[in-house]
């Protein structure tokens, strides 16, 4: 997954919808634990990409941990906060001990994980990284999302310094998504470079992460849709889940 991420992360703050951070900050603030036992300071934010919801959580009063799996994203991350603590790691080998009061992974993420066996991998590293009462959010594609909304979207941009272009198709696998990007990035000479990657998704049924949730040991889980607090219906685009340990 790394090299997927080498020449995305030069423009991924520009195609981005910087709204969507907001929205994850809101949601993050009404779920994270509210216990009179369990004082909500410490994030491990998985994920983190350039660090802008890191930033977000920073000016909220949280201390921040973040792991992303691209050492590019992370050093426009550490730049953005040079204060936070950031590490470059896979999420599926999370070595945490109950350091934290609260886990975090958005913009769906977890769908680049490429089986089930993988997804509960990085439950159990999560699990472990929480402490007692600990609450681990996330969010993810909805299968309306994969298999009707996705396939056949095309998005295309253009700026003084680079030009986008992003098409999606059905995948081979169930509930799956391919992302074909092109970009043509101006070069120190002023001349545009062209790099094609290819970014591999796929989704599975609630019932699927929230067995897996529980497989590992999570108590209490809930899932919403859309960054509201409420359930998911047939064409919801984005499903969120908070578990707690």
């Amino acid at each position: 997954m790394e090299e997927n991420y080498t020449l995305f992360s030069q423009v991924y703050d520009e195609i981005m919808d910087q709204s969507l951070y907001e929205k994850w900050l809101d949601f993050s603030g009404r779920h994270f634990p509210s216990s009179p036992s369990v004082r909500t300071h410490e994030i491990l934010e998985l994920a983190c990409g350039t660090g802008i919801l890191s930033q977000k959580f920073a000016a909220a009063g949280y201390a921040i941990t973040g792991v992303d799996l691209s050492a590019e994203m992370l050093e426009i991350a550490k730049k953005r906060l040079p204060e936070a603590s950031f590490a470059q790691a896979d999420m599926r080998e999370l070595d945490y001990q109950e350091s934290f009061d609260a886990v975090t992974c958005y913009s769906d993420s977890l769908c680049y994980l490429p089986d089930l066996s993988d997804l509960t991998k990085t439950f159990k590293g999560v699990y472990k990284s929480l402490r007692s009462g600990g609450s681990f959010l996330f969010d993810v594609h909805s299968t309306y999302q994969t298999d009707s909304a996705f396939p056949g979207f095309a998005y295309h941009d253009n700026a003084e310094d680079f030009a986008f272009m992003w098409d999606v198709y059905a995948g081979d696998v169930a509930h799956s998504v391919t992302h074909e990007l092109t970009f043509f990035i101006k070069d120190k000479d002023g001349k545009f470079i062209r790099k094609d990657e290819v970014h591999e998704e796929r989704t599975y049924e609630i019932e699927q992460y929230l067995s897996a949730l529980t497989e590992v040991g999570f108590t209490d889980c809930q899932f919403f849709a859309d960054f509201a607090d409420k359930a998911p219906t047939d064409e919801s685009l984005r499903w969120f889940f908070v578990a707690k340990k």
